[in-house]
């Protein structure tokens, strides 16, 4: 918790660093930090558009608290102003991109204590309520500020990421070069001669949603590559995500094929796919995992799209994961919501967990990367991964699959790469997924799927303590800018469209952010290589156990608005002490085989 002279801050919505993630507030850059008299620190590019006194706001646990309300053009703040020195000081602190919706509660004829004020609906899991006298007429300007700064695609503004101008000792933007990467897995390289690098979509003519720089098979010609891309849908033919180093077994991803009711066949389609198998002399077979449930991909045939049949493309093993769409995805996170905010009942709790199938959907998911990674580790048979577009189940398998087949990818810097890589380059539509600075809160295109791979791997840490060199505070971080639109890094839908409006020049990458401070988000116990004092060899591929009773739900994201639900103890806190004592051991340990070389 924080201290501020002798208050004693106390807050379910307030970011302390103990029991959630502080990302929201802390600055690592080398700006001039400039406080103010309600006690939080201006970002560089933020600053204040409205603030009232005598509000109340009305906390789902404690009860009304009148303070000083605050908005700025990054964020609200509440902080309270208590009767006396003994009662806690509340504060809320919310960036105003997590907001989903606004609504005003009550009118003129409202009457009671706090029936009049504002309702904040947030994408972070907790909903806000702030109560205005109507005599003091502080609601209409402030619901006017909110509307125009959390939301201003809907009223021709910026996001505050094009304000954001701090500097930082590391450039984020630089994490993630597309051939380096690739030459990495070894394309290109004497022992792998299989594979090559094409910038055939350099211009993003041939698939708009597609990276500019694709690995395919060494003896697929440009003209295969644009008929196969024509018989994908969104024109997302298979491309190559990871390389085994000894197998030469692969993960490649796509969209499903344009099959239609007729039954269409494209011979460029099926050759190119025999080419990925033949690409891997370890197997004469290839699988092709579909993450769809197999009555939606043969419903999706009705739209002109559909699967591969195995009597039109031989020697392939056809698999259906069930992994449901976005849509039950969304309305599953919204019950998960239901219950855990505020939470203040806790008759039949595990019961309304189940409920939700949240958990079941993050079993099937992670069940599906297993899945991959078994037919790749054991049976050396190269995958082609798809759903229907290829950005969303798509992206979670891949991304998955890779992190437990690779340990770069375990590794703070080699995660960062995977985001770019698999969910950032492909094209997963971040900006209709989370809507960012749009009002449109029930719109259609909304899901939790970026949240649900960072669930998994989260649930993969709970399993692998010593398998991944990040903690919890990292995946937590990520998701709080995910939402707050601070920092470029998911900002549009495309690499195309990132690059089109210039973001590594007009914004900050939240890599940028991470990687000046690293040490915070380093976890101890991790057994990595450049960890001399674990006698612990790094397991290659991580093999976690997908049932029900190891998955669990993810009490320090889903429930950290809640006292009664965080972790009592300081668990930040400990890490970082744990840190500073691994760093001195490790001294010591060089110390001394410095002293034993010198005699």
């Amino acid at each position: 918790m924080e201290h501020h002279g002798t208050d004693f801050h106390r807050s379910s919505n307030s970011l302390d660093s103990d029991s959630k993630s502080s990302s929201l507030n802390s600055k690592h850059g080398m700006d001039t930090i400039v406080a103010n008299e309600n006690g939080f620190t201006y970002l560089s590019g933020e600053n204040m558009q409205d603030r009232k006194s005598d509000v109340s706001y009305i906390c789902p646990y404690s009860g009304p608290a009148i303070g000083t309300l605050t908005i700025t053009n990054y964020r609200l703040h509440f902080r309270s102003q208590p009767a006396t020195d003994k009662d806690p000081v509340i504060v809320v602190d919310c960036p105003l991109g997590a907001v989903s919706r606004i609504e005003k509660v009550g009118g003129a004829s409202s009457r009671g204590e706090n029936s009049y004020g504002i309702d904040i609906f947030c994408k972070d899991m907790r909903n806000l309520r702030f109560a205005h006298k109507q005599e003091n007429h502080s609601r209409r300007t402030v619901f006017e500020k909110l509307q125009l700064y959390a939301f201003p695609r809907a009223n021709e503004g910026q996001l505050f990421a094009f304000n954001y101008r701090e500097k930082f000792t590391e450039d984020g933007w630089t994490v993630y070069e597309p051939v380096a990467e690739l030459r990495r897995m070894g394309v290109n390289s004497a022992n792998n001669d299989t594979w090559r690098i094409t910038r055939l979509n350099e211009g993003y003519e041939i698939c708009d949603s597609y990276p500019s720089v694709w690995a395919v098979p060494k003896t697929a010609k440009d003209d295969l590559l644009k008929q196969v891309a024509a018989f994908r849908s969104r024109n997302r033919l298979p491309v190559l995500c990871w390389i085994h180093p000894k197998s030469l077994a692969t993960i490649t991803r796509c969209s499903q094929p344009l099959v239609g009711v007729g039954g269409k066949r494209s011979e460029a389609d099926e050759t190119y796919i025999n080419l990925i198998m033949e690409a891997n002399a370890q197997s004469d077979k290839l699988s092709i995992i579909d993450a769809r449930p197999s009555a939606n991909a043969i419903a999706n045939k009705a739209k002109g799209g559909g699967y591969e049949s195995e009597d039109a493309y031989k020697n392939v093993e056809l698999t259906f994961l069930d992994i449901h769409n976005i849509h039950v995805m969304r309305e599953s996170l919204r019950k998960l919501k239901e219950i855990c905010f505020p939470a203040n009942d806790d008759h039949k709790w595990l019961s309304a967990v189940e409920s939700t199938l949240w958990l079941k959907h993050i079993k099937c998911i992670l069940s599906g990367a297993v899945r991959i990674v078994d037919r790749i580790e054991n049976m050396r048979m190269s995958v082609v991964v798809h759903c229907s577009d290829g950005w969303d189940r798509t992206s979670q398998l891949t991304a998955l699959s890779m992190l437990l087949l690779d340990p770069y990818y375990r590794t703070l810097k080699g995660f960062q790469v995977l985001i770019e890589k698999e969910w950032l380059s492909f094209g997963h539509k971040f900006e209709q997924r989370i809507g960012h600075g749009d009002n449109h809160h029930s719109d259609a295109d909304r899901s939790p799927v970026f949240l649900q791979f960072i669930d998994c791997v989260w649930q993969i840490s709970k399993q692998f303590p010593h398998a991944l060199e990040f903690n919890e505070y990292f995946l937590i971080t990520i998701l709080d800018h995910l939402y707050s639109c601070r920092f470029g890094t998911f900002l549009y839908n495309t690499e195309r469209e990132r690059v089109a409006n210039d973001l590594k020049n007009r914004t900050v990458s939240l890599w940028s952010f991470i990687n000046s401070s690293h040490e915070e988000y380093r976890n101890p116990l991790y057994g990595g290589l450049s960890n001399y004092l674990s006698s612990m060899p790094v397991q290659t591929v991580l093999r976690p156990v997908v049932s029900m009773r190891h998955i669990r739900l993810w009490k320090g994201l889903y429930c950290r608005w809640n006292p009664s639900m965080r972790q009592q103890d300081p668990i930040y806190q400990r890490t970082r002490e744990l840190l500073a004592l691994q760093a001195e051991l490790m001294k010591q340990l060089e110390d001394c085989r410095t002293e034993r070389v010198l005699n």
